[in-house]
């Protein structure tokens, strides 16, 4: 039989580069890892069955170890982001003085 490519690995591919480029939008790049993770996951299984019929299993996994990345990435940034408004706060956001007034005060400078 021929060999064939599996249905979604540069979508995982693109999926797990895109995860880690938009990792610093607000921890946008979470969306994109768990499309991807989600979508490799279901080529895996379909390689599992017969690994011999598939050429492109190496991109599915960069994308997939991509996407790894950029989960874990994204989540570091959404956990700096909520660190740092619990520090500043929300009404210190817009205010530069007062947000800079409010971090010397934490870090006791």
């Amino acid at each position: 039989m021929e060999n064939q490519k599996l249905p979604n690995a540069t979508a995982v591919l693109v999926l797990g580069i895109l995860s880690i480029l938009t990792c610093i939008c607000y921890g946008g790049g979470l969306i994109f890892g768990i499309i991807a993770l989600v979508l490799a996951a279901k080529d895996v299984k379909i390689y599992r069955l017969t690994p011999e019929n598939f050429t492109n299993y190496q991109s599915l996994n960069v994308g997939r170890i991509l996407a790894i990345i950029g989960l874990v990435l994204s989540i570091l940034m959404i956990v700096m982001i909520v660190w740092v408004v619990s520090i500043v706060g929300m009404d210190a956001l817009g205010n530069e003085d007062l947000a800079r007034e409010r971090m010397q005060d934490y870090f006791g400078q």
